[in-house]
């Protein structure tokens, strides 16, 4: 199996994972021509982490992406199902609480955290409504989920333009900058199959979350959702 398919079966999800793992975050940042740091700072704005602070940043990877909320003071827990992935973050980052676990099935105690947060993996799991109740479960009364996730571009002229650069460039691209370029193309045909904004909010709002809301950035390549748990 060098790539997962689309009703993503989670031991296929982390296996490919694995195998990216090396050289994920270069690549990443090459396929989005550097646009992922500008949206992890968005991220980081949104989230608004303090010291003392408890931080799950789900789906973390190789642990770059906890790196900004760690530098405000607070605590933060990066939490992956990839253990490839989790390995190149202990090499980087060994001062970093990564912890292996599933968003389905999350490995915490009931309202542990302050602000819960995943960027570009929801899409990659299973049971997109068992994760946002899982989310909510964990989250203290009074905290916040922070979604950053591809979605659709508003502009019907440049959806169209995204659309055949996701399915027709990306792949060769990807062909010379990953260590396993089939993983790009799953990783293409995830984001055109995955609900758009209005979609994802109503989601968030059937596990429970209250005062969802929503921000496009690049043009609504990406998007950042909110909510709140009462």
């Amino acid at each position: 199996m060098t790539r997962a398919s689309l009703d993503k079966q989670p031991h296929e999800v982390a296996s490919m994972f694995d195998r990216v793992a090396a050289n994920y975050d270069l690549t990443n940042d090459v396929l989005s021509l550097g646009q992922d740091r500008v949206w992890r700072k968005e991220v980081a704005k949104a989230v608004g982490a303090r010291p003392g602070q408890k931080v799950l940043d789900l789906a973390a990877g190789t642990a770059t992406s906890s790196l900004p909320f760690a530098a405000t003071g607070a605590y933060v827990v990066p939490c992956d199902f990839s253990l490839g992935m989790l390995q190149e973050g202990k090499k980087k980052h060994a001062w970093l609480p990564l912890t292996a676990g599933d968003a389905t099935k999350l490995p915490f105690k009931d309202g542990v955290f302050d602000t819960v947060t995943i960027s570009f993996g929801l899409r990659n799991v299973q049971d997109t409504d068992a994760a946002l109740r899982e989310l909510y479960r964990v989250t203290k009364p009074g905290g916040q989920v922070v979604i950053c996730e591809f979605s659709q571009p508003t502009w019907a002229p440049f959806r169209t333009v995204y659309t055949e650069y996701l399915m027709r460039a990306l792949p060769p691209v990807a062909r010379a900058v990953s260590s396993n370029p089939d993983a790009y193309v799953y990783l293409a045909e995830s984001i055109r199959e995955w609900p758009d904004q209005p979609a994802l909010a109503a989601l968030l709002q059937k596990a429970g979350w209250s005062k969802v809301a929503w921000r496009n950035l690049s043009g609504g390549i990406v998007a950042l959702h909110r909510g709140t748990k009462d």
